[in-house]
């Protein structure tokens, strides 16, 4: 069983799933509004980010366009699982402020990542429960923001190219990619030449 198998019915399922597909930020992850999603042209764009600060004994939360970098503002292509979840969870959401009514969270409208009353999800409490799922179902403990080490990671498996893997990923720099993924990408060296090897070996036998 998968981690989104079995995060399928939590209330954080649609955070895991943006920055599992699409390496995310936690902040950019609850950024994420419905405005900055294209259904119509396919298109997903990082254009705000929601993170979390403690000020004076008291925790604060900050939703503000201005993005860790200048690369992190980014539209992707909207691929078409997360399209369907994006959709579902969408529907989902309208039903509950049917449900709910005037007791319906208004203030975060446009936003993605918020729970059945339409509240925001705040940033320390998508990690603190991340870790619980995880621990809950008994699965290897890691940190949400590995989720986004773990898509390059997948990227860099499937032989996508480096520079494609940063404006992917959002890095300012293409030397922020190369030094955290270069190990895996020679792995991936390693075993073509391995494959080669062999195929040319067979041949010759």
């Amino acid at each position: 069983m998968t981690l989104l198998d079995i995060a399928k019915d939590d209330p954080i399922y649609i955070p895991i799933v943006l920055s599992t597909y699409y390496g995310f930020r936690r902040s950019e992850t609850l950024g994420m509004r419905w405005s900055a999603i294209d259904f119509e042209n396919k298109t997903i764009t990082v254009n705000h980010k929601v993170t979390e600060l403690t000020e004076n004994g008291k925790t604060i939360v900050y939703a503000e366009d201005k993005l860790k970098t200048k690369s992190g503002y980014r539209t992707l292509p909207l691929i078409p699982v997360v399209e369907e979840k994006l959709l579902e969870h969408k529907a989902k959401l309208e039903r509950n402020q049917k449900l709910f009514g005037n007791s319906y969270c208004k203030e975060y409208m446009d936003y993605v990542c918020v729970d059945e009353m339409g509240k925001l999800f705040r940033p320390n409490f998508i990690s603190d429960h991340f870790g619980w799922l995880l621990k809950k179902y008994g699965l290897k403990k890691i940190t949400f923001k590995e989720l986004r080490h773990s898509c390059a990671s997948m990227l860099v498996a499937e032989g996508i190219p480096m520079k494609s893997i940063q404006e992917w990923l959002g890095h300012s720099n293409f030397s922020t990619t190369a030094d955290i993924y270069s190990h895996i990408d020679y792995h991936a060296k390693q075993q073509s030449a391995a494959a080669i090897g062999n195929a040319l070996q067979s041949k010759k036998d």
